[in-house]
């Protein structure tokens, strides 16, 4: 069954489980002690944090193990925001950040901080010069991604990390998505990783702190780590974390060329096999191996499951996939369709048959699920048009508000309007982006009794 969700979590690579084995039998003892056993799972642990350090591009000592990406942020943005606490407790970061930059920013703003989110472009994108005006006397801290867990998009953390450090603002960046196919370039100042998504053991993450960045540790003192990362560490996951980083690195080059060509495949194929779809993301300046499309008219959640009882495992940004039935706060910040939103994300050794035979199922999924959900093949004219409509859709989810505005947008003449009505809070984000998917005009919301009230003009 072929899996397309690297970008959630890559399956284990095979020096990862070899060493993972190997090591179970060497790094079982404390690393502080000095007898033997201690010993030896310290040169274990030393070796690990020279080969993590040396693909980071920092010194050993600047590196530490956590127990997980989603800590490394915590650890960062939490021991940066304290070394830095006379400088003010605001934080700059980007509108697409992974969650767990989100939610250390919400701790900070309920602990009586503040922070400021820099907007991105369709593409997914910051513009460095307006990342810059983000900053000011009292930030403390910087945040960047650098390439989007979502759509694939990198970001330009050298030209940010350059306005920063001007600014005397050190940068943190996520490079959980981007670390096993390179090290990150530019002055940053802080970076993190986590282990699964390059082919390594879960429970394993990355924080480097470059000498001279102020930080503070919160919490109670631990003598392990450099006091950064409590607890007993778990030697044999770091041993095999390191060792697929270093493989994984060593292949890279020629994967990324092999993998972009495959995402290319697809990128050309949706578009030209499934109707009304948009490939979101920078077209070029984007993961290797990461492609993501919006279909209209369809919900990411079923389109998941049909896809998966035909044999492919892919992943949505769509509300409905979420636990909290909240948009996708990336695919809303750059204003792209939200529903019927699928995520390919092509783990080391994808084969072309394995593409080809994705391709082959999925045009054919994407219309059944339409077909299922009622929605027009394309907006038909009225013989007796009508200058204004109301579409009723209180009560019922994304995508179908936008399905039944489609149905009658082919109802009111040129210049025309239809009204939805829809107290889904998707609707807010698709059915401007369903505009300017079929070139029509988005008037705006107003208020309603019940729910809002979206405005559309018929253009053609």
């Amino acid at each position: 069954m072929p899996y397309f969700d690297a970008a959630s979590s890559a399956p284990l690579h095979p020096v990862a489980r070899q060493a993972l084995l190997a090591s179970l039998d060497e790094g079982w003892a404390d690393p502080s002690r000095l007898y033997r056993e201690g010993r030896r799972a310290s040169l274990l642990l030393d070796a690990a944090r020279e080969a993590a350090a040396e693909a980071v591009g920092c010194r050993p000592d600047e590196l530490v193990f956590t127990s997980s990406g989603t800590r490394a942020v915590h650890s960062a943005v939490s021991g940066a925001l304290s070394g830095r606490r006379r400088v003010g407790r605001h934080l700059a970061l980007s509108a697409v950040e992974h969650s767990s930059v989100l939610h250390a920013a919400a701790a900070l703003e309920a602990d009586g901080g503040s922070f400021t989110e820099v907007p991105v472009g369709r593409s997914g994108a910051v513009d460095p010069s307006v990342y810059g005006q983000a900053l000011r006397a009292d930030t403390a801290l910087a945040c960047l991604q650098s390439a989007n867990h979502e759509v694939g998009t990198e970001q330009p953390v050298v030209e940010t990390a350059e306005i920063c450090a001007a600014a005397g603002v050190p940068l943190l960046v996520d490079a959980a998505q981007s670390l096993g196919w390179g090290a990150v370039a530019g002055r940053w100042s802080l970076l993190t990783a986590s282990a699964h998504k390059w082919g390594g053991p879960a429970g394993v993450g990355l924080l480097a702190v470059r000498k001279g960045v102020r930080f503070a540790p919160r919490g109670p003192a631990d003598e392990r780590e450099s006091g950064r990362a409590a607890g007993f560490e778990n030697i044999p996951a770091i041993v095999a974390a390191a060792a697929s980083l270093r493989a994984v690195r060593a292949e890279a080059e020629a994967e990324a060329v092999r993998l972009r060509a495959l995402v290319d495949r697809i990128r050309a194929a949706v578009e030209a096999l499934v109707p009304d779809v948009e490939v979101v993301g920078d077209p070029e300046r984007r993961l290797p191996h990461l492609v993501t499309f919006s279909c209209l008219y369809v919900d990411g959640e079923t389109v998941l499951h049909e896809l998966d009882r035909a044999g492919f495992s892919v992943s949505s940004g769509s509300s409905c996939t979420s636990s909290t039935l909240t948009p996708s706060h990336v695919l809303k910040a750059m204003g792209v369709l939200t529903e019927g939103n699928i995520r390919v994300s092509l783990p080391a050794g994808t084969t072309e048959e394995e593409v080809d035979g994705f391709l082959g199922v999925l045009p054919g999924v994407v219309a059944e699920v339409r077909q299922r959900l009622g929605a027009p093949a394309s907006a038909a004219p009225s013989l007796t048009p009508r200058a204004s409509l109301v579409v009723d859709a209180l009560g019922r989810r994304c995508p179908i508000p936008v399905i039944e505005l489609a149905k009658v947008i082919g109802e009111v003449p040129v210049g025309g309007t239809v009204t939805v009505l829809s107290d889904d809070e998707a609707a807010r984000l698709d059915i401007p982006a369903w505009c300017a998917m079929r070139e029509q005009e988005y008037v705006g919301e107003e208020a309603a009794a019940h729910g809002s009230a979206y405005v559309v003009r018929r253009l053609l």
